[in-house]
């Protein structure tokens, strides 16, 4: 991407290679076999483990944490995979710090949780490195499913329905699987090719057939999909980005979050990407941390993430927010976006200050600018191209106990789901527990 003349701070190449490649290395290094008994031993093995509880995925943690400190890792992965098929990644991008960790009893009597996190992606690193898959498919069932989307929800859903006999093809709009993991998460949280040699290894399972560059509505259709198969599992994502409704949006250099994220992760030489002095991001969840985090790293001199409402609503968990803090982002909150400033490109933007009352948030009538040649919007994504027939809640995909749509046949899970928080550990979760009731409705159906 060539410096526009239109933009003369946005250019390549900020820093020196060595110190790009320093930037985007393993945030969380992995714990070596010491370390990993070490961490293990901490754990007093609940019987009634509150970090059980709070994974969505249900994975049996004090067991694992067991295995590893009595010298069986493959064990201890067998253990998480079996509840999470994508647990080495989700190891790596889970807010374990508001989820398992949060709830462990060592965090509430210390203030220092069990390592939970470092010590699954031990174990699954541990068995993935072997090139082994602990899974093998039972006997054919004759069963044809359809998913589309090969992101967090779908492989899951995929491997569940593969593990239990059926065949299964997959669609993915995207020219690689994996979905958010391979496209839409901070490449200093997994380096390198690890989303799609988790892909990879997934698929040894057999059984299962990806075909990219699919999109549902372009490229085959729902009746098509209900026609040619005996069942379909909906878990394609948020496609689309909410709009910031401010004059001077269309200025150039002003993205959506996701897509300068997607960028960057496909990026082979980072050095080519070109980043402002002054880049603002707007919006308070994780999308709008890992922009303003990888803005710096690329070597922005100033990054600020401004979120309308007080920073304890950030969906952006604390841990989150202070990592930003300390990369030497800066949090404004209580401020909306009013305009985007600048001729041609965008060289300022203008936000009023807001204040929660009896009718919601409302602006109080003084603003401020900020400087910015690259401003990032991070404000949340919707469902775009929702399938015909089928009914939507809130913007999404309308579901019913394990995925069920309101179309027998079709079910969904993820993003596009309603009812989801919009995390990798759930999508998971929802496309396992999909892949159980298909399975359920389609061995019932052949008695």
């Amino acid at each position: 991407m060539s410096n526009s003349p239109l933009t003369p701070g946005v250019v390549p190449g900020r820093l020196p290679a060595d110190v790009l490649a320093g930037n985007f290395t393993d945030h969380e290094p992995p714990l070596d076999g010491h370390e990993a008994r070490v961490a293990a031993d901490r754990c007093y093995f609940c019987h009634d483990a509150p970090c059980i509880t709070a994974c969505p995925t249900s994975i049996d943690i004090p067991l694992f944490i067991r295995q590893i400190a009595t010298g069986t890792p493959d064990a201890a992965a067998r253990t998480i995979l079996s509840q999470n098929i994508l647990g080495g990644m989700c190891a790596r991008v889970c807010p374990t710090e508001t989820l398992c960790e949060e709830a462990c009893v060592r965090e509430a009597a210390e203030g220092k949780p069990v390592e939970i996190g470092r010590l699954q992606r031990f174990a699954t690193d541990t068995l993935m490195a072997k090139g082994v898959h602990p899974f093998a498919r039972a006997a054919a069932t004759g069963k044809r499913v359809a998913v589309v989307g090969a992101g967090p929800a779908g492989l899951a859903c995929a491997h569940r329905l593969a593990m239990k006999g059926h065949d299964v093809v997959m669609f993915d709009a995207r020219p690689k699987a994996g979905g958010l993991n391979e496209y839409g998460i901070a490449q200093y949280k997994a380096v390198g090719d690890f989303a799609q040699d988790e892909v990879d290894w997934l698929l040894q399972i057999g059984g299962i057939t990806v075909k990219t560059r699919m999109a549902l509505g372009r490229d085959v259709s729902l009746a098509q999909l209900q026609a040619e198969y005996d069942a379909v599992f909906l878990g394609m994502g948020l496609a689309g980005v909410n709009a910031l409704r401010a004059p001077g949006e269309e200025r150039v250099n002003v993205r959506n979050a996701v897509d300068f994220i997607a960028e960057l992760r496909q990026a082979k030489d980072k050095s080519m990407l070109p980043v402002g002095r002054d880049v603002v991001v707007i919006g308070g969840g994780m999308t709008a941390v890992d922009a303003a985090v990888q803005s710096k790293l690329l070597g922005a001199e100033n990054v600020t993430i401004v979120y309308r409402r007080d920073q304890a609503k950030m969906s952006a968990s604390g841990y989150e927010q202070e990592h930003a803090t300390s990369a030497g982002v800066r949090i404004i909150c209580n401020a909306a976006p009013v305009a985007v400033h600048g001729n041609g490109a965008v060289a300022e933007v203008e936000f009023a200050y807001t204040a929660e009352g009896p009718d919601g948030l409302k602006t109080t009538g003084e603003t401020f600018r900020l400087k910015a040649d690259q401003l990032y919007k991070a404000i949340g994504q919707t469902l775009t191209g929702a399938p015909e027939g089928i009914a939507l809640t809130g913007g999404k995909i309308a579901v019913t106990g394990a995925g069920r749509t309101s179309v027998a046949g079709i079910w969904a899970g993820g993003d596009c789901a309603s009812g989801g928080d919009d995390l990798t550990v759930t999508a998971v979760a929802e496309g396992r527990d999909a892949a159980e009731d298909i399975h359920a409705a389609l061995m019932a159906a052949r008695t």
